[in-house]
């Protein structure tokens, strides 16, 4: 059993190198040994930014601190194996080849005897949900052919093999099918009841935890702390109504298979995407969802099958029949489809978010002071303006979605292709979001989003299901 971890902050700061202001500020609480709490606030107020610094992995060439944060009465770097932290972004935690190795990574360096390793690891990879009677995951499986869903299962199932005693989660639900959200929730509280480990979880939506934890710590959008209290937040979302007028059909596909090197080919349903709609796709994690939109991005090959190019996304590229996407030249895709990955970090290749958001409208010859004014018009849509000479690196979870957001919507392409696009956004983000994703539909882009998010799927205007389906010989 996990002996429970306390943390105490007094007057902690916390200010990244390059930064005009502190990323987090005068915080003085305190979190008792096994509590269960909830960390909250806006997208970009330093919640991420906690839990690194909990778990001892913000160090001296990243930025500075003032105060002191203890856990377990100490430094979080002296702490480290008493922490399990899941970060937001799950590629950055795969670090084997197969996938048993991986969950084993973290008992094999503390020292944990090879036949309890092997207990632990099979134990925590059925209770996330990734393996077990009816998966198709195993150890041997490899970590490279899993979907974005399934490696936040596999981070989750390392850290909790290792029974910390400060469990650290951020987003640990976010990119997960319902199922998916049954599952991790269900081990955690497993995990948390037998161990009787402190546990300390980030969520946007936190009515799945609402019996499990006991407490909520509120930092303000300035990263000071707002408020600790026991009542949850109250998710308010207001819909953007689904009233758009479909127009001509941008892209269509016929018989289509997708999938990746070294992953199981997937035949997907016949697609109709028009100008002026929103088309979600969704299904269990694994079915498909991110190696489609690639795909329909131009990113990827089709596997087989056909995809047709309207005539408005096609027009005046040099073919008597349109080739597929992925075989147009770069400067064609820049102008005609906008893609956003699972994971943002993916394609930042600028040195601040100005930069990035405006490269496209570089590349496609957009006049400067036009391009100026639609960069900055974007950036305070998205509440991003006071960043605009930041790294794109240095900003939250969140603000990075709405960075890649925005970099692939600002070319006004025919068809922007959008990868779980409210992942990490508070309920004011969202509705930007939303919004955005509203005004390119009505502005005559066809826009199709991969999401499990609920709220998200009432105001698209057309669903698509996928299922991982092997083609038929």
């Amino acid at each position: 059993m996990s002996v429970p971890v306390g943390v105490d902050a007094r007057n902690w700061r916390w200010q990244f190198s390059g930064r005009a202001q502190p990323a987090l500020h005068d915080l003085s609480f305190t979190i008792a040994p096994g509590e269960r709490v909830l960390l909250t606030g806006p997208s970009g107020c330093g919640k991420s930014t906690l839990l690194m610094a909990l778990a001892g992995v913000l160090g001296a060439d990243q930025g500075s601190d003032e105060g002191l944060l203890l856990v377990n009465d100490g430094a979080p770097d002296a702490g480290r194996r008493l922490t399990g932290l899941v970060l937001q972004d799950p590629e950055t935690q795969v670090i084997m080849e197969r996938v048993g190795d991986d969950v084993a990574f973290g008992c094999e360096n503390f020292a944990v005897l090879p036949e309890e390793t092997w207990r632990r690891v099979s134990a925590a990879l059925e209770s996330v949900g990734l393996m077990g009677d009816g998966l198709s995951v195993s150890l041997d499986t490899l970590t490279g052919v899993l979907s974005g869903g399934q490696k936040q299962r596999l981070a989750l199932a390392g850290v909790i093999a290792f029974e910390p005693g400060l469990l650290l989660l951020d987003e640990p639900t976010a990119n997960l099918d319902p199922q998916g959200v049954i599952d991790v929730v269900a081990a955690v509280t497993r995990v948390v009841n037998e161990t009787g480990c402190t546990l300390v979880v980030i969520d946007h939506n936190p009515a799945p935890w609402q019996e499990l934890l006991t407490r909520v710590v509120a930092l303000d959008v300035s990263g000071g702390l707002a408020s600790e209290s026991s009542v949850y937040p109250h998710v308010t979302r207001a819909h953007v109504a689904p009233t758009r007028d479909p127009g001509d059909v941008v892209m269509s596909t016929v018989n289509l298979a997708v999938g990746r090197p070294g992953q199981p080919v997937i035949s997907v349903p016949d697609l109709t995407l028009r100008a002026g709609t929103i088309t979600a796709l969704t299904g269990i994690n694994g079915s498909g969802k991110s190696t489609l939109s690639l795909t329909l991005g131009g990113l990827l090959p089709p596997q087989s099958g056909e995809i047709i190019v309207g005539a408005s996304l096609g027009h005046g590229l040099r073919a008597r029949h349109v080739p597929s996407p992925h075989l147009w030249p770069a400067r064609a895709l820049v102008r005609r489809i906008g893609s956003v990955f699972q994971s943002p970090e993916n394609q930042f290749v600028q040195p601040t978010v100005r930069s990035e958001v405006g490269l496209g409208l570089r590349v496609t010859g957009v006049d400067h002071h036009e391009a100026a004014d639609r960069v900055q018009s974007r950036l305070s849509l998205m509440g991003l303006a006071d960043l605009a000479s930041a790294h794109p690196f240095t900003l939250s979870g969140g603000q990075k979605r709405r960075l890649a957001l925005i970099s692939a919507a600002v070319t006004q392409p025919g068809l922007v292709v959008i990868d779980e696009p409210t992942f990490g956004q508070d309920d004011n983000s969202w509705v930007d979001v939303v919004t955005l994703l509203d005004e390119l539909a009505r502005a005559g882009s066809a826009v199709v989003v991969t999401t499990h998010d609920p709220d998200l799927l009432a105001v698209v205007d057309d669903i698509v299901a996928l299922s991982p389906r092997v083609p038929s010989s």
